[in-house]
Parts: C-alpha cells; sequence; structure tokens
C-alpha cells in the first residue's frame, strides 16, 4: 500500500510539474514548481494546486459568454462616452498605455474628490448610498459585522426598502468571518446579496489562492468610489492595535463611472450567472468640472499581466517624480528595474511603506528591496502614525492613481482590482499635499540601514524574499 502511495504521489508530481512547466508566468515560478513537486511531491502537489495557478479559469469564459451580453454592454458603453474621449497628447500621457488594457479610452467631463481616511470616505459612501435614486451597487473585500458593518447595513436596508434595487457583492475568503445573519437580513429585505464565489467552476475547486480584492460602491451609474478602504472599524482608526488607519478613496462622477460598473458587472456575472438592468448613458459632471480618468480594472482572468504594465509604464513615464505608497511592497523584478533606470533619469522616486507591520513576511521581504532601489537615489519612508494602507501614486504634476492594488505578487498577478488614474490639477495638487503630510509622519530609511541589522534578522529577509511569489 505505502509503495503504491509513493508511487502515486511522485506520478502525479511529474505530471503537476509538467503542467506548472507549461502554465506557470515566470521562469523562475515554473523552476520553482517543477523541482518541489518532483522532489517534495507530497508537500508540493497540494500545495501547487491549491496555490499555484495565476490564471482564473472560467472568468474569461464567464465575461465573454456565449450570448455576447458582456461584449455588447461594453460596446455600448464605450460608444456612448465617445463624446467625452480625451485626444492624445492632453497630459496623461503616463498611463496611456493603460487605455488599451482598461479597454476603455481616458474620459473627461468627470469630477473628482480625494478622500482621506476612513471618516471621510464612509461620510461620502454613505452620503451617496442615500442619494441613489435606482441602484446601488456595493463590492469589498473585506465586510465585518461590526458597528459600520451594521451602518452600511441599515443604509441599504433603507435604500432597498424605499423601492431602489441593491446589488451586494464580496468576497468570501476576505469576508470569511462575516456572520450568516449578516447576509440574511440583506436577503430578507430584497437586497440581492452574493459572495464572488473564487471556487466555483470544476478547475476552480481547490483553488485558496484567488482574491476579489476590488473595493467599488456605484449609485445610479452616476457616481463611483474606488479605493483602499474595506468595511470594518478598523478602517476608522477604532482597532486599538493599530489606532490610526491610513487610507485613501476617491469620489469620481461623470463619464468614467461606467468603467466601474463594468467592472461590478462582470464580477456580478460571474457570481450570479445574471446581467442586472443598469443604466449605460453617460453623463458629464453637473457642476462642469472637467477632470481626466481612466478607470483600469486589472486580474487575473486578463491576457496580460495588466496590473504590472500598468505600473511599470507609469515608473517608465515619470520625468521629474515619482511617488508610491503602498502597504505591501514585494514588486516585480521589472517594477524594481523601472524604479532604478527612474532613479538614473534624475527622477525623484519615493516609496512609502508602514513603519509597523500587519504581515511579518511582506514587512521583511520590502527590507530587501531597499538596498536594490536606493543604489539608484530611490526613497523609502516608513510610515509611523498608525497602519499605512493607502494604495496611491503621483506621477510628476499630471497624474495621480488611486485604487486597490499594491505592489506585490498578489495584486500583479492573485487578485482582482481596480484603479482609478487622474489627471485634474486641483486633485494632483491635493494628492501632492497628501504625500507630503505622509511624509512628515514617516521616518526616511537611512543607506546602510538593513546592512546593520543583526544577521537572524537579514536572514529572516532573504528568506522573506524567497517566498515573495506567494504572499
Amino acid at each position: 500500500m505505502i509503495p503504491l502511495l509513493v508511487a502515486t504521489f511522485h506520478l502525479m508530481g511529474f505530471a503537476s510539474s509538467i503542467h506548472a512547466v507549461m502554465s506557470t508566468r515566470t521562469s523562475q515560478g515554473a523552476i520553482a514548481w517543477a523541482v518541489s513537486l518532483n522532489t517534495f511531491p507530497y508537500l508540493a502537489v497540494p500545495a501547487y494546486w491549491v496555490l499555484g495557478r495565476s490564471k482564473f479559469h472560467g472568468y474569461v469564459v464567464a465575461r465573454r459568454s456565449t450570448d455576447d451580453r458582456n461584449v455588447r454592454i461594453e460596446r455600448e458603453a464605450i460608444e456612448t462616452v465617445a463624446p467625452y474621449r480625451v485626444p492624445r497628447g492632453e497630459g496623461i500621457e503616463a498611463v496611456r498605455a493603460a487605455e488599451g488594457l482598461a479597454g476603455m479610452p481616458v474620459l473627461r467631463g468627470n469630477r473628482v474628490d480625494l478622500l482621506i481616511d476612513g471618516d471621510a470616505t464612509f461620510k461620502s459612501v454613505l452620503e451617496g448610498i442615500d442619494e441613489a435614486r435606482e441602484y446601488v451597487l456595493v463590492q469589498f473585500y473585506i465586510v465585518h459585522d461590526d458597528g459600520l458593518g451594521r451602518a452600511l447595513k441599515e443604509h441599504l436596508l433603507a435604500k432597498a426598502k424605499a423601492g431602489v434595487r441593491v446589488f451586494f457583492l464580496y468576497d468570501e475568503i476576505g469576508s470569511h468571518d462575516l456572520s450568516q445573519s449578516y447576509t440574511q437580513e440583506l436577503r430578507g429585505a430584497g437586497v440581492e446579496t452574493y459572495e464572488f464565489n473564487t471556487r466555483k467552476g470544476r478547475r476552480n475547486r481547490f483553488q485558496l489562492n484567488f482574491r476579489n480584492h476590488r473595493k467599488i460602491v456605484v449609485t445610479d451609474g452616476r457616481v463611483a468610489w474606488i479605493g483602499g478602504h474595506n468595511v470594518g472599524d478598523e478602517y476608522l482608526g477604532k482597532d486599538p492595535k493599530f489606532g490610526h488607519w491610513r487610507d485613501t478613496h476617491v469620489r469620481v462622477e461623470g463619464p468614467a463611472v461606467l468603467k466601474a460598473q463594468i467592472s461590478f458587472v462582470e464580477d456580478w456575472y460571474w457570481a450570479t450567472d445574471a446581467i442586472p438592468k443598469l443604466n449605460w448613458a453617460a453623463r458629464a459632471a453637473p457642476d462642469g468640472s472637467d477632470a481626466r480618468v481612466l478607470i483600469i480594472p486589472t486580474g487575473p482572468a486578463d491576457e496580460l499581466e495588466t496590473a504590472n504594465l500598468m505600473f511599470v509604464h507609469a515608473i517608465n513615464s515619470a520625468q521629474e517624480r515619482i511617488w508610491i505608497a503602498s502597504p505591501y511592497f514585494v514588486p516585480e523584478h521589472s517594477v524594481i528595474v523601472a524604479l532604478q533606470l527612474a532613479g538614473l533619469r534624475g527622477v525623484d522616486v519615493r516609496i512609502l511603506i508602514p513603519d509597523r507591520p500587519d504581515h511579518m513576511m511582506v514587512y521583511l521581504a520590502a527590507y530587501s528591496y531597499f538596498d536594490e532601489a536606493g543604489q539608484t537615489g530611490a526613497k523609502f519612508y516608513r510610515y509611523q502614525d498608525g497602519f499605512l494602507h493607502e494604495k496611491a501614486m503621483l506621477i510628476d504634476d499630471s497624474v495621480a492613481t488611486i485604487g486597490t492594488a499594491n505592489f506585490d505578487n498578489r495584486s500583479f498577478r492573485l487578485n482582482f482590482e481596480i484603479t482609478a488614474a487622474i489627471a485634474d490639477p486641483a486633485f494632483v495638487a491635493a494628492a501632492e499635499q497628501m504625500f507630503e503630510d505622509d511624509f512628515q509622519r514617516a521616518r526616511l530609511m537611512q543607506a546602510g540601514e538593513y546592512a546593520r541589522k543583526p544577521w537572524y534578522f537579514r536572514l529572516g529577509v532573504r528568506f522573506a524574499r524567497l517566498t515573495a511569489p506567494i504572499q
């Protein structure tokens, strides 16, 4: 019996290693999986089939379903936003390549509001929900049944009672502790409530490594909220462990909202096999605002590594500065090379990361990038006033991005994410001031800091770096 079991594992390891070589996106990952699957198949085989894939099978089929409903909706949306399309050469070149990745052009006629920290964000979100007249789309990675979670629920229940259609989508892994009574109360009031259902489909049955990390609220197809906040009291700074929770969202009103709505609909269709009837008529912001906005959804169902390409292009386009804030900085080699080249060009490269860890392996791995990027002038700041969770970027004086994607392998390859790239002088100035305030609350890492750490710390850093592909 035991020899048969051993032989079976080795055969499975060999077959799995062939699959890894044929499907793993990087040569390093393919080699690592092939060696481990053939050397330690007893551990590596189950690990590979739970953690090894970087393509989300089935979602593409759902996105491009046989009756082409999703395709027709996206084409209609592109047609209706045509009057707002920004011609090339009008100041958003830093993310121009991302137009092809997003499947939607840069659009003008938008109003954008920077929302710093939880109080401002959820005040705006809840007021927006209250003002909805036709429907509300809500999607979060994490939803807790706590004070903020219950406040959101009460606002959604009130809208449903008033006859407004409400659609609520959450990631079942991120929201694993969301109580059944919470979702039952929503469903009982007529709120269409579903989990994203990551393991849907025969080929995804054992996959636990993908996440829908998007945080989107859309009302009436007119206004959208996108950013780093989930729904929980800690995002209001009420966690005694972390205290102040530093995060950022953006409110967008105007034609660009339709791309955020398309992203929600594609996720909703995957979860439910249904497409709700929504408003697809583009309309400029009513106050005459003219911000240029590109909404870029990214994820493991994309043919290309959309998030990685988007950030590398943005870094390469920078001429004067590239400021990045991310709670998890474990980037691809291509990102490090782009940052090094930016430094060599004389670009002001600043990376803002937390000084207080919530994931130790990610915290340690970030140290390993300090010397690589720092050799060419990149400056690393460690935020000290609580926990930094925002995902923001500032490129020259032209573009600011706010979104859900971190600078790590998970966001680049395994998570469904969404980012808003904004070219608007007032918004960029507000983002610059936000960064400056954050730098004042951070400490600048000094040359040689990593080298002066004890050997066992540096060993931990190198080991954490090796695990970067699965962090």
